[in-house]
């Protein structure tokens, strides 16, 4: 009697192992390749609310750092079947359908919260159809990586930059691309191109009166130790998107699809936020550093910026009446 007791224990015991890893083998497995660290905010939002969310039915794989697959071939290697997941920016969208710069362009996004607005609006529906058409991706959430704003040598008694005008005849840093440089000259500013690694140096000597970068690069970069002030112009608010392989989404329940459409905009969301909270904790850094940190006349910059890309060969691609769109969007 104990015998046969124990031999149908076991057999059961067998049956619930052989259904716990069939259901193990059912789950999807999310291969996230990305070139950010483990510590990045986007990195930390993904892992921690994106992955428990969908964990019923998918295990997310994070790579970090380009482990898996190189920089910026993510969306190739997610259009041939060999990844799930990747952050893609609007540049390397770019690449493959020219009218995501606008994405990429100065004064486009205003902030976080338009950026979340433009990305949610039917104006963004062309523009996810094509990638998901074309590329096998969904884009499924937009993730803010920050803004970048002016960063010069002169106190703000020698120079207060309140409109483009102010930077005139201001040497300003800018990376070397044509794109990068023609954003320099609608700042109002004299561009000047340059590897990253030499910046400290030509803001220390005068090389240079400034450079661009989002709060947390001016202090990794230590950028404060040789200027005086930031002029918050927010030229640039940089983002990302979710990407996410249409193969595999096509083999998820709807509501499958729902739960993973979900967690891409709350992991968005708390990246976001986090985000965010670090850009005004260093405000109040730089500022006991001796910066002088203020705002300059953002309207008076975003009309001119714009009004530079207009009929420039950067706005060739963008689709007529795209622009007024997202600016309706804004504040």
């Amino acid at each position: 009697m104990k015998s046969s007791f124990f031999r149908n224990g076991l057999a059961a015991l067998a049956a619930l192992a052989m259904t716990a890893s069939a259901v193990a083998d059912d789950k999807v497995t999310l291969r996230m390749s990305t070139p950010a660290s483990e510590t990045d905010q986007r990195s930390v939002a993904l892992a921690e609310v994106f992955a428990p969310q969908v964990a019923e039915f998918a295990t997310y794989e994070p790579h970090y750092n380009a482990s898996l697959i190189k920089q910026n071939s993510e969306l190739e290697a997610i259009a041939s079947g060999d990844l799930e997941m990747s952050i893609a920016s609007a540049q390397e969208l770019a690449q493959y359908f020219p009218e995501f710069s606008i994405f990429a362009t100065g004064y486009v996004h205003q902030d976080a919260d338009h950026q979340v607005r433009v990305f949610n609006d039917p104006l963004m529906d062309p523009f996810k159809q094509k990638v998901e058409d074309e590329l096998g991706i969904k884009l499924l959430a937009v993730m803010y990586l920050g803004r970048r704003h002016v960063n010069l040598r002169q106190t703000k008694d020698e120079l207060t930059v309140k409109t483009p005008a102010d930077l005139a005849g201001v040497n300003l840093r800018m990376p070397g691309t044509d794109a990068w440089q023609f954003l320099g000259k609608a700042l109002g500013a004299n561009p000047t191109p340059m590897a990253f690694t030499e910046v400290y140096t030509a803001l220390q000597t005068g090389s240079v009166d400034g450079q661009d970068n989002p709060l947390p690069t001016v202090v990794d970069a230590k950028f404060f130790e040789v200027t005086n002030q930031i002029a918050l112009t927010s030229h640039l608010v940089d983002l990302n998107y979710v990407a996410f392989s249409k193969a595999v989404w096509d083999k998820l329940t709807p509501e499958q699809q729902a739960k993973v459409q979900a967690a891409a905009a709350a992991a968005a969301e708390s990246g976001r936020n986090a985000q965010l909270q670090k850009e005004a904790d260093l405000v109040s850094y730089l500022e006991e550093q001796g910066l002088a940190i203020y705002e300059p006349d953002l309207k008076a910059f975003r009309e001119h910026v714009q009004s530079q890309y207009v009929g420039s060969e950067f706005a060739a691609s963008w689709p007529d009446g795209v622009l007024d769109k997202i600016n309706a969007l804004g504040n």
